[in-house]
């Protein structure tokens, strides 16, 4: 929450001034610049601790898979979000005249609102299918609308246009069929703009080294937040549910108990 949720939703260092209180308990190392996969391994932790916590989140941001994807002034709205989150002076950010996001979510709507804020004349949040089956709630999207931000639906995006520069986000229009996809309508829009932001999702990254179970493309978890393996736990983003920052909290002050648990069981 300190680089991925919009600016107006969590008051700067806010995430920084937890992270403060919580060493302040003291006994807590911080190892920074260091990749799970990468520096160290998960069967290094689990061989070097007697439990292991994942927090890891999701590492990639999914592609919308466009043509045009590669054209300047498109970009992931999470990579932005961040930049604009760790920015000492938000003038110096790079904004677009006219913008169109990609996506139906949480991050959706909080690029198309910043940059709104940030001055953007015309934002236009772009959505394959209907209000109700967006990933954003209905609270999320009137606040967008009452901060500016046009919303259309039943548009998927199939290409991007321009020379150098994106210029135009093209949509075919589609509508439910009976089998419930999509089914293109025959007609197409265009919408100008200089600057896209592609909001579809994030995936996990597996850990490669025998790490634990997945389900669904997240780590798979029972109640207390454990995972196939009897002395790794997990939480947030990484396993299923809903992407969000309360829950995630949630997730591990529940690991927590269980850890606490296993270990007096154990011995350690």
């Amino acid at each position: 929450n300190e680089y991925g949720i919009a600016a107006y939703k969590v008051a700067d260092d806010f995430a920084q001034a937890e992270v403060a209180f919580v060493a302040e308990v003291g006994g807590i190392e911080m190892r920074f610049g260091t990749t799970l996969g990468a520096e160290i391994s998960l069967a290094q932790l689990r061989s070097e601790y007697d439990a292991v916590f994942l927090g890891l989140g999701q590492g990639a941001v999914r592609d919308v898979g466009l043509s045009g994807e590669d054209l300047d002034g498109v970009h992931n709205a999470v990579d932005y979000i961040a930049q604009l989150r760790q920015a000492a002076d938000l003038s110096a950010l790079a904004v677009g005249r006219r913008i169109v996001v990609i996506g139906g979510g949480n991050t959706a709507i909080d690029i198309a609102v910043q940059t709104k804020r940030l001055g953007a004349d015309d934002v236009t949040l772009v959505y394959r299918r209907g209000p109700e089956q967006m990933g954003a709630t209905g609270h999320e999207q009137e606040f967008a609308q009452t901060n500016g931000v046009r919303i259309k639906h039943w548009l998927r995006p199939v290409r991007l246009q321009g020379e150098g520069d994106v210029r135009a986000a093209i949509f075919q229009t589609v509508e439910l069929g009976a089998d419930g996809t999509l089914a293109d309508t025959g007609g197409e829009q265009s919408l100008p703009c200089d600057m896209v932001f592609k909001a579809v999702g994030q995936t996990f990254v597996p850990i490669t080294d025998d790490g634990p179970a997945l389900a669904d493309g997240r780590i798979a978890v029972d109640e207390s937040g454990q995972t196939s393996l009897p002395d790794v736990w997990a939480g947030g983003d990484c396993v299923a549910g809903e992407d969000l920052t309360v829950l995630a909290v949630q997730d591990g002050k529940i690991a927590a108990r269980s850890i606490d648990g296993y270990l007096k069981n154990s011995g350690s």
